[in-house]
């Protein structure tokens, strides 16, 4: 029987877990799903990633109004990808905000990012009628930018390329908590097909100099404590190094995109193959790491077209 591409056979809903992380800040995590955060300043509340869809959106939004009252006035989206951006109507925020990177992958790449999420996650996309169209910021960003809900600063960074080239985190000073969105995963698979693998080590390390109390990752539990932060960062690394090497190897000598991803598999199964989204992500990110160690820097734009592609030519 043939498998199932991506995460098409997987249907089954996940249990939603709401975690205080640090004073009023909080992880909505849903068992490898993409996770939101929220941030609950003096007067009112700041939402990081909107989910894939307002029907998900919504269930976040139930999750805070059992912890405030407080109006939502912020959005931030620490990436373009359509999983993470396209609920975003649901908050009614009026600020949204991305660094100006993200906004400009949103421009090229956006529609077809969403075609072939829309194909590759059928269970997240439940309600789609109901997104508007593509989320764009109200207010971008280089480098770095601090918003204040009332007295509580909220700093959001560019600390380096990873799992996109516009990625942002969001820092929380006075708790010492960031949520890092996908450059750290936590028993999750990273998605690394628009990543960038030579980057994402020194990144990862970006965010160990802040020594961090908690880390609301982009997908998996939240991580509490330095042990457990500290764990999650050097696991994420050794994820992406272990699938970049051994697809590099085969590259660079001329093989075959189907002889990196049984080199990769040889590697990376023994390690990670429990991880959520495992083998969702592996396809795609044996194809990125064959194309970036061939020097193709920006990520190739991946549209429904060619996930297809890509899947046969690697099942053939």
């Amino acid at each position: 029987m043939a498998k199932a591409f991506a995460s098409q056979g997987d249907m089954t809903e996940k249990k939603i877990t709401f975690e205080e992380v640090g004073r009023d800040l909080w992880a909505f995590t849903a068992e490898g799903d993409p996770n939101s955060g929220v941030i609950i300043g003096d007067d009112s509340v700041m939402i990081v990633e909107a989910q894939a869809t307002p029907r998900l959106a919504h269930k976040v939004i139930e999750k805070v109004r059992e912890v405030t009252d407080k109006p939502i006035t912020h959005l931030v989206l620490t990436h373009y990808h359509a999983v993470r951006v396209l609920g975003a109507s649901a908050y009614g925020a009026p600020q949204i905000i991305m660094s100006e990177k993200a906004r400009g992958m949103v421009a090229e790449r956006g529609q077809e990012d969403w075609d072939s999420e829309f194909q590759r996650f059928p269970r997240l996309f439940e309600g789609h009628e109901s997104i508007p169209g593509l989320t764009w910021p109200t207010t971008t960003f280089n480098g770095r930018m601090s918003i204040y809900l009332g007295k509580r600063r909220v700093d959001i960074m560019q600390v380096g390329r990873a799992h996109t080239a516009g990625d942002a985190v969001i820092y929380v000073p006075d708790a010492n908590v960031m949520f890092t969105g996908d450059i750290v995963e936590y028993h999750s698979a990273c998605y690394c097909g628009d990543g960038h693998f030579h980057d994402w080590p020194k990144t990862l390390e970006n965010i160990r100099d802040f020594n961090l109390d908690a880390i609301a990752p982009g997908r998996g539990d939240a991580l509490q404590g330095r042990d457990m932060v500290n764990a999650a960062i050097d696991s994420t690394a050794d994820f992406v190094r272990s699938t970049y090497l051994p697809a590099a190897r085969v590259a660079l000598r001329g093989g075959t995109l189907k002889e990196a991803w049984d080199a990769v598999r040889d590697e990376c199964d023994p390690k990670f193959s429990d991880y959520a989204i495992y083998e969702h992500c592996l396809p795609f990110n044996v194809a990125r790491a064959y194309d970036e160690a061939l020097d193709i820097d920006t990520p190739r734009i991946w549209t429904a077209e060619r996930d297809i592609a890509m899947w046969e030519a690697l099942q053939a």
